[in-house]
This record gives C-alpha cells, sequence and structure tokens, in this order.
C-alpha cells in the first residue's frame, strides 16, 4: 500500500484525540454492505471481486476495534434470504466465507458461528463448526460469523430451542406460560451470554436493519454509513465511535 494522504492522516489523529477516554462499545455488529455496487462502480465485471475486497477489509475492522477495547464483534456475511441467489453468485460467495472463516481460525481469533447453520451446504457449515470448537478458548475479541442469519429465524429457534428443553424436564405448556419472561428467550438466542449490541454499523447508505439482530438491538445506537463495505476506512470506523460517544443513551425511552 502506498503512502497515505497527510490530511487523512491528521484527519484520524484529531478524531483518535477526540475520542480520548470516550465510552467504546463492548459489542459491535456490522451489516457488510456494498459488495457488489462497489465491484460494479470500479468497472470489475463480476461481483465476487467485491466480495473477495470485503472479506479482506473483515481484517481490518477486527484490527481497529482489538485497539479500542471492542469485546464482540458480529458480522452478517449472510442471510437466510441470501441463500436464494443464483448459484452461480451465491457458490463463490461460500467458498469466500469459507476461507474468510479458516484464516479467523488460522489467525486465532475467537470465532464464533451465529444462524441456522442446517440450511447451509455442508462444506460451509462444517468449516463454521469446526472453526468454533478449535477457537472456544482463545482469548480476546469474539468474532460472531453470522451466516445463514435472519433475525426472525433466530428468535423462532430462540423459542423453539426453550420449548424442547422445558418438555425434556416434564414442563407444561401451561407452566411455561405462566412465568415465561424475556431472559428465557434470550439464554437460547445465538448470542446467549455476550452483551447486547451498543453499536450497529450499516455501511452502503442504506438505512434499515434487514431483520439483523432483531431482539439484540432493541437498545442499539445505529450508525449509517454512505461508504461501501469494501472501501470502508479506519476513519469511518472512529466517527461511527465519535457519534456513538456523543449520543445520551437513555434506556428504554
Amino acid at each position: 500500500m502506498g503512502l497515505r494522504d497527510p490530511l487523512y492522516w491528521l484527519y484520524e489523529r484529531r478524531l483518535e484525540r477526540k475520542l480520548g477516554d470516550a465510552e467504546t462499545p463492548r459489542h459491535v455488529g456490522v451489516i457488510l454492505d456494498g459488495n457488489r455496487r462497489w465491484a460494479k462502480a470500479g468497472g470489475l465485471g463480476d461481483v465476487a471481486r467485491g466480495h473477495e475486497a470485503g472479506a479482506e477489509k473483515i481484517f481490518d475492522l477486527l484490527g481497529w476495534c482489538s485497539e479500542r477495547g471492542v469485546q464482540v464483534v458480529t458480522l452478517w456475511m449472510l442471510s437466510t434470504d441470501n441463500l436464494g441467489r443464483a448459484p452461480g453468485e451465491l457458490e463463490p460467495l461460500l467458498r469466500i466465507i469459507e476461507g474468510t472463516v479458516e484464516r479467523l481460525r488460522r489467525e486465532g481469533w475467537r470465532v464464533n458461528p451465529l444462524g441456522a447453520l442446517d440450511l447451509l451446504p455442508d462444506s460451509t457449515a462444517r468449516v463454521m463448526k469446526e472453526a468454533g470448537a478449535a477457537t472456544s478458548g482463545n482469548p480476546g475479541l469474539i468474532v460472531n460469523v453470522a451466516v445463514g442469519y435472519g433475525g426472525r429465524r433466530e428468535i423462532a429457534d430462540a423459542v423453539r430451542s426453550l420449548l424442547h428443553e422445558e418438555a425434556a424436564k416434564g414442563t407444561t405448556i401451561e407452566e411455561l406460560a405462566e412465568r415465561l419472561d424475556l431472559d428465557h428467550i434470550a439464554e437460547h438466542l445465538y448470542t446467549r451470554g455476550q452483551p447486547d449490541p451498543d453499536l450497529l454499523i450499516r455501511t452502503s447508505g442504506e438505512q434499515r436493519l434487514s431483520g439483523f439482530l432483531l431482539w439484540q438491538s432493541a437498545h442499539s445506537e445505529f450508525y449509517f454509513c454512505e461508504v461501501f463495505w469494501p472501501a470502508f476506512r479506519r476513519v469511518d470506523f472512529l466517527r461511527a465511535l465519535r457519534s456513538f460517544g456523543a449520543r445520551n443513551r437513555r434506556f428504554g425511552g
């Protein structure tokens, strides 16, 4: 990589100074949006080039998050809706995801697969599960890799898991209905045991969640960034943190 623009460098340093000791989000969720549009805008032809560039950007982001003391990062790499894409686009994307997860494993990140893995091809599901098992004891940042993920599906899976668990104990539907509360469902989400996301970032200019972490985002702060994901820079990340730090978070209203 060549020398960076000195004005950009100065602006980045200025942002860092402004952040100072500002509160750092414990959990950052990112909708990695705009890979295909980035490739098309750049005249690259094959949209897989955009997905490859987006996958590479993930490792920059994890480094920036580690620097700032973020504890959990959730990366939405493939939705359940995306599983319906044409095979000519879906299959290369799944290979890129597999390669990314394998690299996360090699580099020692703590990988936590999220999603309906039973909907994925066997090879993708196997890579996800093996990476999760092999890195579960790794220290440091937790990297939630959301593949075959949908927020509504997650809530349905959580309720289904809860019902199976209680049925195994001999609990009747009436007994469960009498004492069911929010914590019971939260304990069966894909992110159980983790803090809810403090900050959700979506790139590419779209301003909607599209089903991302529906349950967990009740009190999250949202940051929508115009830049396509492969072009996301450290300065964009710092701007998101600055925006987060400037907000007066009032939980419940």
